[in-house]
């Protein structure tokens, strides 16, 4: 049986564009409070930027058949994306209105299987070490009874935004 999904998502360079002029934790929060859009990527693999603060950033999702890899699970690359957003967000948090991030490192270790009968699904992330060039951070992937399905940490280089 063949299955069909179709979404919408807003214009990538919207969203962009709200950054300007805001620290990081402002267009973030921003973006959880509706001000902003969600960027396109969540809207490709069902997950949102639902709460932020100082250090911190969490996610909400939901693994669907359309996550899949052929071994009848969600693809490891879904917990690895939910994890890097909430890692980097977690970062950018800690920025000025000057600065951007990119994400140099991710670790992610996957501890449990995935599937649709999984639901709902939270990623945070918590800064560990703010530096002047170099940022860390660690998260964690549970489901809705707090069981962990993947942990990870980050590095992430800090630059001047253009």
């Amino acid at each position: 049986m063949l299955e069909t999904r179709t979404y919408s998502f807003s214009d990538p360079d919207t969203t962009a564009a709200a950054a300007a002029g805001r620290s990081g934790l402002a267009f973030l929060a921003a973006i959880v409070a509706g001000d902003v859009p969600q960027p396109p990527i969540g809207a490709t693999l069902d997950f949102a930027l639902v709460e932020v603060g100082d250090g911190f950033a969490r996610f909400r999702g939901r693994p669907a058949a359309h996550h899949y890899n052929p071994m009848g699970t969600v693809h490891g690359g879904y917990a690895c994306t939910l994890l890097d957003s909430a890692l980097g967000c977690a970062v950018m948090t800690t920025l000025d209105a000057t600065m951007a991030y990119a994400t140099t490192d991710l670790n992610v270790h996957l501890v449990r299987p995935m599937t649709r009968a999984t639901g709902p699904v939270v990623a945070e992330g918590r800064i560990v070490h703010r530096g002047g060039r170099i940022a860390t951070a660690e998260g964690r992937l549970v489901d809705s009874a707090g069981t962990l399905l993947a942990h990870a940490t980050t590095t992430c280089t800090l630059f001047p935004r253009k």
